[in-house]
């Protein structure tokens, strides 16, 4: 591991304890599969409009 990579993380997860770095995995987590999720219904939202604009 390279110095910048432990200082980096060393000041963003430095003064947490097992628990709390627990925690944060998970809300990482979880926010990674919300944000897919809303990529996911954007992507379905682009497509029923082009559908819908479309003359028939």
């Amino acid at each position: 591991m390279s110095e910048p990579t432990f200082y980096n993380w060393k000041s963003k997860y430095g003064g947490m304890t097992l628990s709390e770095l627990h925690r944060v995995k998970e809300l990482e987590e979880e926010n990674a599969r919300l944000k897919r999720i809303v990529a996911e219904q954007q992507l379905s939202i682009d497509v029923l409009k082009e559908v819908n604009s479309k003359k028939w």
